[in-house]
């Protein structure tokens, strides 16, 4: 999920692996990733795109995703 969200940054594709990667930027960073140009307001695009794909489901999918990256994020702050 982070290799693919940091190639789609690169591209300048808006994904959810790319809108998730700018929302853990600060972190990511932190743990030696290089995060190159991410997308201004992530948090809100993130939640329309799941909102338009899951529906209801969204609210849920957003929590879950934030939970992997943040546990990604501290994972590799921790192997640094």
């Amino acid at each position: 999920m982070i290799d693919a969200g940091l190639a789609d940054l690169t591209a300048g594709s808006v994904t959810i692996e790319s809108l998730l990667v700018s929302i853990a930027a600060p972190g990511l960073r932190d743990a030696g990733l290089v995060v190159d140009r991410p997308i201004a307001d992530a948090e809100v695009q993130l939640y329309a795109l799941l909102s338009a794909r899951d529906g209801a489901a969204a609210h849920s999918h957003y929590n879950a995703l934030l939970r992997r990256v943040t546990s990604f994020r501290r994972a590799a702050q921790c192997a640094r």
